[in-house]
């Protein structure tokens, strides 16, 4: 009887670990995800790089994102893949994740480039759209404070004696 439930406990354990293989065995292709500037403005143009594994060099991979339309992936041979992409110009800035889809499979990579806010055109890059009321009055108390010196200083020397 002893032997019997030993060989049943055995059993299932075999069993058990039988069914988690595949789970353990995931697929992990491709390994990473890199950008090129990892920093892009708006608009900008971005080089993605897929490697670690041959899945993605394979034609009909695709690389997508909220930050830009989905894109074919280019075998560079091995095991590496490119794409380059344009950001959109309404994409918000704030960091991205990119999904690749090699295979009939998906895999997320988190965090891999980050969209900065362009610089505001004509102003210099300033954030405001003009003088503000404090500007204006900085201005006007020193263009004041520049014409009662110049008056005083010219009434001072107006009389003046002269020899």
């Amino acid at each position: 009887m002893r032997t019997t439930r030993a060989l049943a406990a055995s059993a299932a354990a075999v069993a058990l670990v039988g069914l988690a293989a595949p789970t353990a065995a995931a697929w992990d292709q491709p390994s990473s995800v890199t950008a090129a500037p990892s920093s892009v403005a708006r608009g900008g143009q971005l080089v993605l790089t897929v490697s670690g594994g041959d899945a993605c060099t394979m034609t009909g991979s695709t690389i997508s994102s909220n930050a830009f339309p989905t894109t074919n992936l280019t075998s560079m041979g091995g095991t590496t893949a490119t794409a380059t992409v344009r950001v959109n110009s309404n994409a918000s800035p704030g960091s991205y994740s990119v999904t690749t889809h090699c295979e009939g499979k998906r895999k997320t990579f988190n965090g891999v480039f980050t969209v900065i806010g362009g610089v505001r055109g004509g102003l210099g890059g300033s954030s405001s759209t003009g003088a503000t009321p404090t500007d204006i009055a900085i201005g006007g108390g020193l263009v004041t404070a520049a014409v009662v010196g110049g008056g005083v200083f010219w009434m001072r020397r107006r009389s003046e004696n002269k020899i």
